[in-house]
């Protein structure tokens, strides 16, 4: 299966660094850009959410560089920097759930390590900076879909580091003219997703549990609505962001979605229709800090960026259990 190019320009005299390039949309980054032919793919991982089998594909590559660290600390940040030209900072903890347990730890690598990142780019002269930021800002704005002009108050502590992100970009561009954009990504699945962990996203967890016979939970009634993304949306905006010829594209941030809406119940049963299997959930409370339906408005990534979706929820979802069979059968 042959991956979408996402850029036109020639990358081999570009050096680019991806921070949690270890991880799952980090790596699938980072391996775009190495197979695209950059100069140089620098990643900064400190491997807490990252995985050295993601680390082996990348290393395949000569013009590859890895250096374990943590953005908590600013000389390390600056280090990473060094002779690079674009940067997609992935790195972060992400789960609600866990947010709410840990607050301040979250705070510690969302926030303060942002700040390093973004401000190491800048003593570095970096032209260009795009980040992760998340959906979940949208906190409880109720309109769908949503649109970026319009956030409501966060729901989590999760939410409020990604929003804390978006003004400190906001601010660093204006008063450093640092070029610099985020995404808002809408519940990112595919391949390497880790389905092993205590905060595990719903799709690896579905299809490990439905898989391997283990108990597979449904939050509430599973009529929450979401618009799963396929990674490999989310690795196309960062190339098109970082490569981005048009000036009045940065200081924004956009919707990185696919535009369609699907209930968690809906995921369910695609799962098990797919892998044919006559299999049950258990059904368990909401959870707390979730937002009930999420919807993104992709029109301004489309326009500015010339964004467009290459794969849709259906086509996304069976590249992914493909992948897990491999892992889980």
């Amino acid at each position: 299966m042959s991956t979408p190019i996402f850029h036109t320009q020639d990358l081999s005299e570009k050096t680019f660094l991806v921070t949690g390039g270890a991880g799952f949309i980090g790596s699938h980054i980072a391996e775009y850009l190495l197979k695209s032919g950059a100069k140089k793919v620098r990643v900064l991982d400190n491997m807490s959410n990252g995985f050295s089998a993601n680390l082996e594909i990348l290393k395949k590559f000569e013009t590859f560089e890895f250096i374990e660290g943590d953005i908590r600390n600013s000389e390390t940040c600056l280090n990473a920097c060094e002779g690079i030209e674009y940067v997609s900072h992935q790195a972060a903890l992400g789960s609600v759930p866990r947010s709410i347990k840990e607050p301040l730890y979250f705070n510690e690598v969302n926030v303060g390590g942002f700040a390093n990142m973004i401000h190491a780019a800048i003593e570095k002269g970096v032209k260009a900076f795009v980040y992760a930021s998340s959906s979940s800002v949208y906190g409880d704005e109720p309109s769908l879909p949503k649109v970026e002009s319009r956030v409501g108050n966060c729901l989590s502590p999760y939410a409020a580091t990604k929003k804390t992100n978006e003004l400190y970009a906001d601010v660093f561009s204006k008063v450093y003219g640092l070029q610099v954009m985020g995404f808002r990504y809408f519940n990112i699945f595919g391949p390497r997703q880790d389905p092993d962990g205590p905060y595990a996203a719903v799709i690896p967890l579905f299809v490990k549990g439905i898989l391997q016979q283990l108990p597979v939970y449904i939050n509430g009634d599973g009529g929450q609505t979401r618009d799963f993304t396929f990674v490999d949306n989310a690795v196309q905006a960062n190339i098109k962001g970082m490569l981005c010829a048009n000036k009045n594209a940065f200081g924004n941030v956009y919707n990185v979605a696919v535009g369609e809406s699907y209930s968690v119940l809906q995921l369910f049963n695609d799962c098990i229709t797919e892998l044919q299997k006559d299999f049950k959930p258990i059904y368990r409370e909401p959870r707390a800090g979730d937002i009930r339906n999420s919807l993104a408005d992709i029109e301004l990534a489309k326009e500015l960026l010339g964004y467009q979706p290459t794969k849709n929820f259906k086509q996304g979802l069976v590249d992914t259990i493909q992948y897990f069979k491999k892992y889980y059968s």
